[in-house]
Protein backbone atom coordinates (compact mmCIF):
# COMPACT_ATOMS: atom_id res chain seq x y z
CA UNK A 1 0.00 0.00 0.00
CA UNK A 2 0.99 3.65 -0.48
CA UNK A 3 0.38 6.83 1.49
CA UNK A 4 0.43 9.98 -0.63
CA UNK A 5 0.02 13.68 0.04
CA UNK A 6 -0.25 16.94 -1.85
CA UNK A 7 -0.77 20.50 -0.65
CA UNK A 8 -3.97 21.92 -2.14
CA UNK A 9 -3.29 25.18 -3.98
CA UNK A 10 -5.93 27.28 -2.23
CA UNK A 11 -4.33 30.52 -3.43
CA UNK A 12 -4.90 29.62 -7.09
CA UNK A 13 -8.62 30.17 -7.62
CA UNK A 14 -8.42 29.30 -11.30
CA UNK A 15 -6.84 25.94 -10.50
CA UNK A 16 -9.27 24.89 -7.75
CA UNK A 17 -12.49 26.42 -9.07
CA UNK A 18 -13.94 22.92 -9.62
CA UNK A 19 -13.30 21.79 -6.04
CA UNK A 20 -16.66 22.96 -4.72
CA UNK A 21 -17.94 19.68 -3.26
CA UNK A 22 -16.81 16.25 -2.07
CA UNK A 23 -17.61 14.60 -5.39
CA UNK A 24 -15.04 16.82 -7.11
CA UNK A 25 -12.37 15.72 -4.65
CA UNK A 26 -13.43 12.10 -5.19
CA UNK A 27 -12.96 12.55 -8.94
CA UNK A 28 -9.53 14.12 -8.35
CA UNK A 29 -8.45 11.09 -6.37
CA UNK A 30 -9.85 8.60 -8.89
CA UNK A 31 -8.21 10.36 -11.85
CA UNK A 32 -4.85 10.04 -10.11
CA UNK A 33 -4.89 6.29 -10.90
CA UNK A 34 -5.03 6.16 -14.73
CA UNK A 35 -3.95 2.52 -14.95
CA UNK A 36 -6.96 1.46 -12.90
CA UNK A 37 -9.24 3.51 -15.14
CA UNK A 38 -7.71 1.94 -18.27
CA UNK A 39 -8.11 -1.57 -16.83
CA UNK A 40 -11.67 -0.86 -15.57
CA UNK A 41 -10.70 -1.77 -12.02
CA UNK A 42 -12.12 0.04 -8.99
CA UNK A 43 -9.75 -0.33 -6.07
CA UNK A 44 -10.56 1.46 -2.83
CA UNK A 45 -8.81 4.75 -2.24
CA UNK A 46 -9.16 6.22 1.22
CA UNK A 47 -8.60 9.95 1.42
CA UNK A 48 -9.19 12.98 3.58
CA UNK A 49 -8.46 16.68 3.70
CA UNK A 50 -6.11 17.79 6.47
CA UNK A 51 -5.75 21.40 7.56
CA UNK A 52 -2.43 22.01 9.28
CA UNK A 53 -0.65 25.28 10.09
CA UNK A 54 -2.83 27.30 7.75
CA UNK A 55 -2.41 24.92 4.80
CA UNK A 56 -4.71 22.23 3.37
CA UNK A 57 -3.52 18.84 2.19
CA UNK A 58 -5.10 15.94 0.33
CA UNK A 59 -3.99 12.67 1.93
CA UNK A 60 -4.58 9.41 0.02
CA UNK A 61 -4.12 5.76 1.02
CA UNK A 62 -4.13 3.32 -1.90
CA UNK A 63 -3.11 -0.17 -2.92
CA UNK A 64 -1.07 1.17 -5.85
CA UNK A 65 0.97 4.34 -6.12
CA UNK A 66 -0.84 7.26 -7.79
CA UNK A 67 0.42 9.21 -10.78
CA UNK A 68 2.09 12.13 -9.00
CA UNK A 69 1.54 14.52 -11.89
CA UNK A 70 -2.21 13.86 -11.78
CA UNK A 71 -2.27 13.91 -7.99
CA UNK A 72 -0.71 17.35 -8.21
CA UNK A 73 -3.36 18.65 -10.63
CA UNK A 74 -4.94 20.93 -8.01
CA UNK A 75 -1.92 21.12 -5.78
CA UNK A 76 0.95 23.45 -5.10
CA UNK A 77 3.71 22.69 -7.58
CA UNK A 78 6.16 19.96 -6.53
CA UNK A 79 4.31 19.07 -3.31
CA UNK A 80 2.83 15.75 -4.47
CA UNK A 81 4.66 12.83 -2.88
CA UNK A 82 4.10 9.16 -2.09
CA UNK A 83 5.78 6.47 -0.02
CA UNK A 84 5.25 2.75 0.65
CA UNK A 85 2.96 2.18 3.64
CA UNK A 86 3.51 -1.54 4.25
CA UNK A 87 6.88 -1.10 6.03
CA UNK A 88 5.17 1.20 8.52
CA UNK A 89 2.33 -1.28 9.08
CA UNK A 90 4.87 -4.05 9.68
CA UNK A 91 6.50 -2.05 12.49
CA UNK A 92 3.33 -1.60 14.55
CA UNK A 93 3.28 -3.69 17.72
CA UNK A 94 0.44 -4.93 19.87
CA UNK A 95 0.19 -2.86 23.02
CA UNK A 96 1.85 0.13 21.36
CA UNK A 97 0.50 3.59 22.19
CA UNK A 98 -0.01 5.78 19.15
CA UNK A 99 -1.27 9.24 18.37
CA UNK A 100 -4.15 9.06 15.90
CA UNK A 101 -6.09 11.28 13.55
CA UNK A 102 -9.39 10.16 12.01
CA UNK A 103 -11.91 11.92 9.83
CA UNK A 104 -15.21 10.06 9.85
CA UNK A 105 -18.96 10.21 9.21
CA UNK A 106 -20.57 9.27 12.56
CA UNK A 107 -24.12 8.06 11.94
CA UNK A 108 -26.63 5.64 13.41
CA UNK A 109 -29.15 3.33 11.76
CA UNK A 110 -32.87 3.79 12.34
CA UNK A 111 -35.24 1.02 11.22
CA UNK A 112 -37.98 1.95 8.78
CA UNK A 113 -41.33 0.10 8.98
CA UNK A 114 -41.95 -1.83 5.79
CA UNK A 115 -38.41 -1.40 4.51
CA UNK A 116 -35.41 -3.69 4.72
CA UNK A 117 -32.83 -0.94 4.66
CA UNK A 118 -32.53 1.31 7.73
CA UNK A 119 -32.28 5.07 7.45
CA UNK A 120 -28.89 6.50 8.35
CA UNK A 121 -29.06 9.54 10.63
CA UNK A 122 -26.02 11.62 11.62
CA UNK A 123 -24.99 12.08 15.21
CA UNK A 124 -25.29 15.77 15.99
CA UNK A 125 -23.87 16.52 19.43
CA UNK A 126 -20.23 16.29 20.47
CA UNK A 127 -21.20 13.74 23.13
CA UNK A 128 -22.90 11.52 20.53
CA UNK A 129 -19.98 11.83 18.15
CA UNK A 130 -17.46 10.95 20.86
CA UNK A 131 -19.51 7.93 21.91
CA UNK A 132 -19.73 6.78 18.29
CA UNK A 133 -15.95 6.34 18.25
CA UNK A 134 -15.51 4.85 21.73
CA UNK A 135 -18.27 2.30 21.08
CA UNK A 136 -16.41 1.04 18.00
CA UNK A 137 -12.84 1.12 19.27
CA UNK A 138 -12.69 -2.48 20.53
CA UNK A 139 -14.03 -3.87 17.26
CA UNK A 140 -11.47 -1.82 15.38
CA UNK A 141 -8.58 -3.32 17.32
CA UNK A 142 -7.73 -0.55 19.77
CA UNK A 143 -8.75 1.27 22.92
CA UNK A 144 -8.64 4.97 23.66
CA UNK A 145 -5.93 5.76 26.21
CA UNK A 146 -7.37 7.19 29.43
CA UNK A 147 -5.85 9.91 31.59
CA UNK A 148 -6.38 9.39 35.31
CA UNK A 149 -6.47 12.42 37.58
CA UNK A 150 -3.67 12.37 40.14
CA UNK A 151 -5.97 13.31 43.01
CA UNK A 152 -8.54 10.58 42.42
CA UNK A 153 -7.42 6.97 42.77
CA UNK A 154 -10.98 5.74 42.19
CA UNK A 155 -11.43 7.61 38.93
CA UNK A 156 -11.88 5.51 35.78
CA UNK A 157 -10.06 8.19 33.84
CA UNK A 158 -10.89 10.47 30.95
CA UNK A 159 -10.58 9.20 27.39
CA UNK A 160 -7.65 10.96 25.81
CA UNK A 161 -9.02 12.29 22.53
CA UNK A 162 -10.68 15.40 21.13
CA UNK A 163 -12.94 16.39 18.30
CA UNK A 164 -10.88 19.02 16.50
CA UNK A 165 -13.22 19.75 13.60
CA UNK A 166 -16.92 19.37 12.77
CA UNK A 167 -18.57 20.49 9.54
CA UNK A 168 -21.16 19.65 6.88
CA UNK A 169 -19.48 19.59 3.43
CA UNK A 170 -21.59 19.41 0.28
CA UNK A 171 -21.89 16.31 -1.90
CA UNK A 172 -23.67 16.59 -5.25
CA UNK A 173 -25.23 13.44 -6.70
CA UNK A 174 -26.92 14.20 -9.99
CA UNK A 175 -29.55 16.86 -9.28
CA UNK A 176 -29.40 16.21 -5.53
CA UNK A 177 -27.31 18.23 -3.12
CA UNK A 178 -26.54 16.54 0.19
CA UNK A 179 -24.63 17.60 3.27
CA UNK A 180 -22.57 14.97 5.08
CA UNK A 181 -21.53 15.12 8.70
CA UNK A 182 -17.72 15.21 8.83
CA UNK A 183 -15.91 14.93 12.16
CA UNK A 184 -12.16 14.84 12.78
CA UNK A 185 -10.84 13.15 15.93
CA UNK A 186 -7.35 13.31 17.41
CA UNK A 187 -5.96 11.54 20.46
CA UNK A 188 -4.08 8.59 21.86
CA UNK A 189 -4.88 4.91 21.39
CA UNK A 190 -3.41 1.56 22.43
CA UNK A 191 -3.27 -1.27 19.91
CA UNK A 192 -5.11 -4.28 21.39
CA UNK A 193 -5.65 -6.55 18.38
CA UNK A 194 -2.81 -6.10 15.92
CA UNK A 195 -4.37 -7.86 12.93
CA UNK A 196 -7.69 -6.08 13.31
CA UNK A 197 -6.00 -2.73 13.84
CA UNK A 198 -4.04 -3.10 10.61
CA UNK A 199 -7.29 -3.89 8.80
CA UNK A 200 -8.75 -0.70 10.28
CA UNK A 201 -5.86 1.37 8.96
CA UNK A 202 -6.08 -0.21 5.51
CA UNK A 203 -9.86 -0.35 5.10
CA UNK A 204 -11.03 2.70 7.02
CA UNK A 205 -13.73 3.41 9.59
CA UNK A 206 -17.43 3.98 9.06
CA UNK A 207 -19.37 5.16 6.00
CA UNK A 208 -18.84 7.52 3.03
CA UNK A 209 -15.28 6.33 2.46
CA UNK A 210 -15.39 7.39 -1.18
CA UNK A 211 -16.03 10.95 -0.09
CA UNK A 212 -13.19 11.72 2.30
CA UNK A 213 -14.29 9.82 5.41
CA UNK A 214 -12.81 6.87 7.28
CA UNK A 215 -9.06 7.32 6.90
CA UNK A 216 -7.22 6.87 10.21
CA UNK A 217 -3.51 7.62 10.44
CA UNK A 218 -1.27 7.01 13.43
CA UNK A 219 2.15 8.06 14.69
CA UNK A 220 4.04 6.04 17.33
CA UNK A 221 4.18 7.82 20.66
CA UNK A 222 7.80 8.02 21.64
Amino acid sequence: MYLSRVEIDLNNRQKIKELTHLGAYHNWVEQSFPDEIAEHTRLRHLWRIDRLAGKSYLLVLSQEAPDLELLGAYGVENTAMTKPYDPFLDRIKEGEIMQFRLTANPVRAISQPGRKQPRMVPHITVEQQRKWLTDRAEGLGFEIVKTVSGDSMDSEGTENFDIVSRDWPILRRGHRTLRLSRVTYEGLLRVNDLDQFKQTLMNGVGREKAFGMGLMTVIPRG
